[in-house]
């Protein structure tokens, strides 16, 4: 966790929106008016139950999806181009949730992580690139020996290594980690964690955070935004959110996180997520609304 206190804002989201046509000519507001900043150096947590826009959200600001209101060391992402649109690029990746999905099956590991740095022109001589690449394995707990092996040959835990290895190929400063650890076996899912605090420790990385484990975002996170229905109904430093949550729905969520005591966990009361709140001056129902940082 990194001590942010007058530090540079890296990356500022303002009014970030996403929207999708779905049928009956109706649209899905994925991301809806979210804004936030992440400082050099810090990792900010965001959470939510899965389809509330986390995903959407981390896509949108890397440029998956195409983005409103985000800006990366005061530049205007949407409006980046040629050169400018290459730098961005370059300095921001993206670790993808499934480790299966995400590597191409007919590549061999060695070519999967040295894709990036032929596309930005990076070690140009093959020699050099292969040593980078035997770097970059060792760097993430794999051996040398494994560049020349095919995804299929490994664990889930191995692939997201790999993964890992793939986005500091082209030496980026900021990292979206979209649900790392959720497809892995809770046995590996803190050895993944504790690799992505100790590569931030050593390559001075920013991260953006995204997941649906609250325990395991308290653990790596300097700040949390919690998500619902395409908002970010609260933001606040890990501890406090943890100790004193003001938004039902972030205190709906706390609450439903297992206690590994069968007698606490069996007098302990969930609070229900509540979709809607009555509003008590005109009988309606309305949107939770944000409560502010």
């Amino acid at each position: 966790m990194a001590d942010n206190d007058n530090q540079e804002i890296l990356l500022h989201v303002e009014h970030l929106k996403k929207y999708f046509p779905v049928r009956n000519k109706e649209t899905l507001m994925a991301v809806d008016d979210v804004s936030f900043d992440i400082c050099k150096g810090e990792t900010m947590g965001l959470v939510g139950e899965s389809g509330c826009g986390k995903t959407t959200c981390g896509r949108t600001i890397i440029g998956l999806y195409r983005a409103t209101g985000v800006e990366y060391k005061g530049k205007n992402v949407t409006k980046l181009d040629g050169k400018d649109k290459q730098w961005f690029k370059k300095n921001a990746q993206m670790i993808f949730q499934d480790p299966y999905a995400s590597l191409d099956p007919r590549m061999t590991v060695g070519d999967i992580i040295a894709e990036g740095m032929a596309n930005f022109n990076l070690y140009p001589n093959p020699k050099e690139r292969e040593k980078r690449v035997q770097e970059l394995l060792a760097l993430v707990g794999l051996n040398k020996e494994h560049a020349g092996r095919f995804p299929h040959e490994f664990s889930g835990g191995q692939r997201q290594r790999i993964g890992i290895a793939r986005a500091l190929a082209v030496a980026p400063e900021f990292i979206i980690c979209d649900e790392p650890i959720s497809a892995l076996d809770v046995s590996i899912q803190a050895q993944v964690v504790n690799l992505l605090m100790k590569l931030q420790r050593e390559l001075k990385l920013t991260y953006l955070f995204i997941a649906h484990d609250l325990s395991m975002v308290k653990h790596i996170s300097d700040k949390v935004g919690v998500m619902y229905m395409g908002h970010i109904v609260e933001m606040a430093a890990s501890d406090e959110l943890y100790s004193n949550p003001m938004h039902p729905y972030t205190k709906a969520l706390l609450s439903a996180i297992p206690v590994p005591d069968p007698e606490i966990e069996r007098g302990k009361t969930v609070l229900p997520i509540e979709r809607s709140i009555n509003c008590r001056n005109c009988s309606k129902k309305h949107k939770l609304n944000p409560v502010s940082p």
